[in-house]
């Protein structure tokens, strides 16, 4: 019988990189093995928990601590909680790390200007063109995670090795049994229980970019204005 011990999954990351569609993905696989499991997703849960809110850094501070209590209610009581949020400020996700207890970090990380090519919503151009003040990557920086148990690069790395990383975690923290991975990935994984504590005492995850200045964005902007000139 499958364990119904709850927990948190936490998916941080700019806009586009592909957070709700890893939480569709785990949560699909865990349901597969009796977890109780839900996916909070920021954009889905915003007209019920923050309507009206705005952009400013305390609004956006707001909201996650609002998904943060939302989580931890679930995880504490037995269900898997998977987090798809921006969540851009370092701080709060800490917060969230310390209330919860039961946690793991997933930085989904790609770089900004594949980010604009592949963006369908358009958001990040009209960034670009001054049109979306306050955007987290262009005109505000995005703080990534220092330490996160899991760091995936959705520009090279698809949903199943992604998800694989975060079953790989979740064993190790002894959150799900490897008969559970068994049975959702065909195959025998091996925890590896020191992995967490190599993880917090290495500093910076291999890979993770630093939040890119207001700098970064003019270049974009530059770029973007000289390619409407030709």
């Amino acid at each position: 019988m499958a364990q119904n011990t709850g927990f948190t999954v936490w998916l941080t990351g700019m806009l586009g990189t592909g957070k709700t569609t890893l939480a569709t993905y785990v949560a699909a696989r865990l349901r597969q093995v009796g977890r109780h499991v839900e996916v909070l997703d920021e954009d889905d849960l915003g007209p019920e928990l923050w309507r009206g809110a705005g952009e400013s850094k305390e609004e956006r501070t707001m909201i996650v601590r609002r998904l943060g209590f939302v989580a931890n209610l679930l995880s504490r009581n037995g269900v898997a909680a998977l987090v798809a949020a921006t969540s851009p400020h370092k701080g709060v996700r800490e917060d969230n790390r310390r209330i919860i207890g039961r946690y793991v970090e997933v930085y989904v990380d790609c770089p900004t200007e594949k980010l604009i090519q592949r963006d369908s919503s358009g958001r990040y151009k009209k960034a670009l063109s001054g049109e979306i003040p306050n955007f987290i990557g262009i005109t505000e920086p995005y703080e990534p995670p220092t330490s996160p148990e899991v760091t995936l690069h959705s520009e090279t790395e698809s949903v199943e090795e992604g998800a694989r990383k975060i079953f790989q975690a979740l064993l190790d923290l002894s959150y799900v049994t490897s008969e559970e991975l068994r049975v959702i990935t065909g195959k025998r994984m091996k925890a590896n229980p020191l992995a967490k504590k190599a993880r917090r005492m290495k500093g910076p995850a291999k890979g993770a970019r630093k939040a890119r200045p207001a700098a970064r964005a003019a270049r974009l902007v530059k770029k973007v204005a000289a390619r409407r000139k030709r």
